[in-house]
């Protein structure tokens, strides 16, 4: 009998399932998107009861694909785009729409614990900043906003904590993943402080378990099998933040290693065992969590700016009609038409810059209130030039986290591997191996996040007896070494790009202000 995994991913933009054999070969792969909703400014959601539905979509194409008997299914482990809430009853069912990692609404639950707890207790705990998308933060906003629904939640649960309840009705989350609940998570001590929750007006039992990723939480349970396909029995692992899922997949597995991917949000993430990091004033700037290898000395620092990837989706979707067509008729991708577009634009776009805060900025800048801005915008500029200005933009944006981790003096092992979403784009990854002046490669397996989470299921179930594997699966192709007068040029509009900020920052703050009048 053949030994088989299955991965499944929750992204920002969509969800991925993959089969794979003990030979790290993928049998079969299925994906697909899913809306994101905006209600409102700063708000931005999914349709919680799609996730569940996807997942049975999903799981059953890729396991039709693979051309497997499902009982030969060793084990799965699920990821998901964090920070993210899926509120549940208890009857498992969602509450309301589920928060996605772009939400920006909690500004005043932020402005009262800073009031009431203040930013140096949190963050001596949490390890990250007090912001307004820690999933606690979003959960207080709950309970002040909607108390008859905050009544009614049994579970606050992360996206893939979500389908892992679905699959085996116990209610689950990874060290990782408390990360991004921030405020009350103790990162030292990989547990939840109940003198902080209950500082903070929160029952610890609205929480889910604790577990290290490879541990496993329960079984595919019989009505989960009777919905996806699967059989009951299957042990499901606890599960991993997606870009921990797609490190493993890259193999990105010991400390030192970086990797980069351009999926709905733009980041990179190092892998390090360093404490003193985490908690330094320039480690304030980053996002911290758990890494999957080793959990309980292992960090990955994951700076990030909100609209990466979905900054060219945005232009796809919202000017992009001919192209969104000519897919649809030609089989032709929209994103391959709008990369030749932005290939006929120089250095620099021909002086038009962009500030690509489509939904506030995470990393370093941390300003919730910070919108999009293209500056230089002239009669001579074209579609491509946009494009090209958004790339150029998103490149910055990381950039500008990198050079503080450059300065810490992390070691880093390069190159600098780029993964998912965009990174496909040889354009894209030129600019950033322009802008960052590293050498980069590209991961060859276009599989991401999702066979990540199968390797993880591998070793929870013990087929395999670590992580190593990833590393000696993963090939690498298209190495591509910094040009030296592209840099140059680029750091002259960065050190434009930095300027731009500060001289409209406040002006932010103006907009916000007459956005939000009634």
């Amino acid at each position: 009998m053949a030994d088989f995994l299955l991965g499944l991913d929750y992204g920002t933009g969509g969800a991925k399932a993959c089969v794979i054999n003990t030979r790290g070969q993928v049998l079969g792969f299925a994906f697909e998107e899913y809306p994101l909703i905006h209600h409102k400014p700063g708000w931005s959601e999914h349709d919680a009861g799609n996730y569940w539905q996807a997942a049975c979509r999903l799981i059953k194409q890729a396991v039709a694909q693979a051309g497997i008997n499902p009982a030969e299914i060793r084990g799965l482990a699920v990821s998901s785009a964090l920070p993210s809430l899926v509120l549940v009853d208890s009857r498992h069912n969602p509450l309301q729409n589920a928060y996605n990692l772009m939400d920006r609404r909690a500004t005043a639950e932020v402005t009262w614990l800073k009031e009431t707890i203040g930013e140096p207790r949190i963050f001596q705990l949490s390890g990250n900043r007090l912001e307004d998308h820690p999933a606690l933060v979003n959960l207080l906003w709950e309970k002040n906003n909607r108390p008859d629904t905050f009544a009614q939640i049994d579970k606050a649960l992360t996206i893939d904590g979500f389908i892992t309840l679905k699959l085996t009705g116990q209610a689950a989350m990874c060290y990782g993943n408390a990360a991004f609940y921030g405020v009350a998570y103790n990162i030292r001590q990989r547990k939840f402080d109940t003198a902080m929750l209950d500082a903070i007006g929160l029952d610890p039992a609205l929480l889910p378990a604790l577990y290290p990723s490879e541990a496993i939480v329960g079984e595919v349970t019989p009505a989960a099998a009777a919905e996806t396909g699967l059989v009951a029995g299957i042990p499901v692992a606890a599960g991993q933040v997606d870009f921990n899922a797609s490190c493993i997949a890259a193999g990105i597995t010991e400390p030192g290693d970086i990797m980069s991917n351009l999926g709905t949000v733009g980041n990179f993430g190092l892998v390090h065992r360093n404490t003193d990091f985490v908690f330094s004033e320039v480690g304030r700037a980053m996002i911290h969590c758990a890494f999957t290898v080793d959990s309980a000395n292992t960090f990955v620092t994951i700076p990030t700016t909100t609209t990466g990837g979905q900054s060219i989706r945005f232009i796809r979707d919202t000017f992009s009609q001919v192209e969104v067509e000519t897919e649809r008729v030609l089989g032709v991708s929209s994103y391959d038409l709008l990369n030749l577009q932005a290939q006929k634009a120089p250095v620099g776009s021909d002086g038009l810059l962009i500030l690509p805060y489509l939904m506030g900025e995470r990393t370093p800048i941390w300003d919730v209130q910070a919108r999009g801005v293209l500056f230089g915008l002239s009669l001579n500029h074209t579609k491509g030039h946009v494009v090209r200005a958004m790339m150029e933009a998103v490149a910055y944006a990381m950039y500008d986290s990198f050079q503080l981790i450059q300065k810490a003096g992390l070691n880093i092992n390069f190159p600098l591997v780029l993964n998912e979403g965009g990174a496909v784009s040889s354009l894209w990854r030129q600019i950033i191996c322009d802008v960052f002046n590293v050498p980069i490669v590209l991961v060859k397996r276009r599989t991401g996040a999702p066979f990540g989470d199968a390797i993880l299921a591998g070793v929870a179930t013990g087929v395999f007896k670590d992580f190593s594997v990833a590393k000696a699966w993963v090939e690498y192709v298209d190495p591509i070494e910094p040009n030296p007068q592209n840099h140059a040029r680029y750091q002259e509009y960065f050190a434009l790009y930095k300027q731009l900020y500060q001289h409209v920052k406040e002006d932010f703050k103006t907009l916000a202000t007459l956005r939000n009048k009634v």
